[in-house]
Formats: C-alpha cells, sequence, structure tokens
C-alpha cells in the first residue's frame, strides 16, 4: 500500500518505477509539469528521488534552465547504466547531505574518472531532537507531527554552512550540481526551497516541489526491506540505528510513522516562516544568513534561468 507525504530527506525511501516521470494529479498546464524532452523525475534503474527542479517559472517571467539543477535522495543504489546515464548529463558536483555513518552505510561508488566532486561534512545527525517528548509508546501522529513541524526551522540553522557552500558552487557556476540526503526529503527539501526562492520562484510552486515526494517514494517499500539492527528498538530511536534512520520506525505506531514519512505541507512552511519572519523578508534572509548579497541573487538568475 502507498503512504501519501509530502517531500524532504531524512528517512530512508525506495523510489516508485522510474518510468513515472510525472506524477498522476499533475497535469500538462501544472507548473510542475515537464515538457517533453525533458523529465521531472530522472530515467534511472536504482535512482532514489532523483529528479531536474528546472522547468519552474520564475515571477520575472523566466524559467529554470533544465538539467543543472538536480535534487535527490542517497545515490548508493545507482547502476552502472545510471552512472552512464548521469555521466552524459554531466554532474560536476554532488553536495551529500547525509552524516557520517549515513554514507558509510550506503556508500556511493562512482566509476573512476567520471566521479563529480563530492562535498560533504563529518558529522552526526542528531534525530532525538526530531521526535516527540515522552516514551514511544505514548506517541500520536499529532505528536509526531509537531515534533517535525518544529524541527525545521532548527535544519535551517544546523546545515547552515552546508547550504552556504552549495550557494558558494552555484555562484562559481560549477554546475550540473545535484544535492542529496537519504530521501531527499528533509534535507533536500529545505535546500531545494531554499535555491527555488533565491531564483524567484513562486512560494506555492516552491511548496508543490516539495510535496512531489509524495509520489515519487515508495514508503512501504522502504518498511518491508530496510534493515534494523536486532538491538533496535522503538524505545531508542537513532541511537543504535547506525546509517539506517529508517529503522527508528520498526514497531512505531502507523500513524507516528506516516507523520515521520510525511513531507506534509507544514513542515516546509515552518522553514519558510522563518525566511518571511527575517528583517527584509526571504531576501534579508538569503543575505544575513546565507550571504547572498544582490548581485549575487541577480547572478544566479542569469546563470539558471532563461
Amino acid at each position: 500500500m502507498r503512504l501519501r507525504f509530502p517531500a524532504a530527506a531524512l528517512l530512508v525511501l525506495a523510489l516508485p518505477p522510474a518510468a513515472q516521470a510525472q506524477p498522476a494529479h499533475v497535469s500538462p498546464a501544472s507548473p510542475l509539469a515537464a515538457p517533453a524532452p525533458h523529465q521531472r523525475l530522472l530515467p534511472l534503474e536504482g535512482g532514489r528521488n532523483f529528479r531536474d527542479l528546472g522547468g519552474y517559472r520564475a515571477q520575472d517571467g523566466r524559467h529554470v534552465k533544465w538539467g543543472l539543477l538536480f535534487r535527490s535522495g542517497a545515490m548508493h543504489g545507482l547502476t552502472a547504466a545510471d552512472y552512464a546515464y548521469l555521466e552524459k548529463r554531466g554532474i560536476r558536483v554532488v553536495c551529500d547531505f547525509r552524516d557520517s555513518r549515513e554514507r558509510a552505510a550506503q556508500p556511493v561508488n562512482w566509476p573512476s574518472g567520471a566521479a563529480p566532486r563530492l562535498l560533504f561534512d563529518d558529522y552526526r545527525l542528531d534525530m532525538a531532537g526530531m521526535m516527540p517528548k515522552g516514551p514511544p509508546s505514548g506517541w500520536t501522529e499529532a505528536d509526531a507531527r509537531a515534533a517535525f513541524t518544529a524541527s525545521y526551522p532548527r535544519m535551517l540553522g544546523q546545515f547552515n554552512g552546508q547550504y552556504r557552500r552549495m550557494f558558494a558552487e552555484l555562484l562559481a557556476g560549477h554546475a550540473p550540481l545535484a544535492f542529496n540526503c537519504s530521501a531527499g526529503k528533509d534535507r533536500t527539501g529545505i535546500a531545494a526551497a531554499l535555491i527555488l526562492t533565491a531564483l524567484g520562484v513562486p512560494r506555492q510552486t516552491v511548496i508543490d516541489d516539495y510535496m512531489l515526494t509524495n509520489d515519487y517514494l515508495d514508503a512501504a517499500k522502504m518498511l518491508a526491506h530496510g534493515p534494523a539492527p536486532a538491538n533496535m528498538g522503538p524505545g531508542r530511536p537513532e541511537k543504535e540505528a547506525g546509517g539506517d534512520p529508517a529503522a527508528a520506525l520498526k514497531g512505531l505506531p502507523p500513524g507516528v510513522v506516516r507523520a515521520f514519512l510525511a513531507a506534509d505541507p507544514a513542515y516546509i512552511e515552518a522553514a519558510l516562516a522563518v525566511l518571511d519572519r527575517h528583517s527584509g523578508g526571504p531576501e534579508g534572509y538569503l543575505r544575513d544568513e546565507l550571504g547572498l548579497k544582490r548581485a549575487d541573487i541577480l547572478r544566479l538568475r542569469t546563470l539558471y534561468l532563461e
């Protein structure tokens, strides 16, 4: 059974068939639709939520260029054919937001000679800050949704350095560039929202892009096949889950699991509200927190809009 949930990147989810280039609910007239020959979801055998941010209309009437900005989940499942396909797409840089254990548990083995430059930080993701208070046996779906909503504004600060580095690469013209976490949902969802906001894409389109993960990740498959360490129980989320955050979901009530796997619009809206509340609004936030001056914003739009 497919669970419906929105888009982000902390939990290891599996991708539905690669042939599903567009979600069923997106009409050809939708700003999310990809006109032929472009594809929103890349046709990869082992990809996970690997999609192109191209085609979105900015407020000035231009559109995000296709083939330059890619968001994804973990890339450890890529096949030889996938690597050959991505080499043809010319991806130069990958910003991997996963922590040290996630990367060790699910390494990505790019072919020698064709590997992009990989950028990452060695850190340990603290999932405890994303969990409701009290013992897991008492958690409700509403508790889990509230905890996850509260975690998104914190992620803006926690990953500020990595987001700054990503923008520095984009300003230097080091594209095509891909950025990812485990599911392409949370850390990646915020990164995509920041990029699209900097490019002047309307807020509703930013949220709609975030929500596409609901169509491109198969949560039931993840729960059925995700590894769970023998000593991992719901009373100890993440502590002993190693590089598999999904293991922390084993044994939790279904409603709680749905909330954790969901990228409910309230999650990304909580992060975007931080931008709105900042002095000067989103542009002020990009300037003060990410170092993007007006000239930098104009350069990003010159490079990545057409």
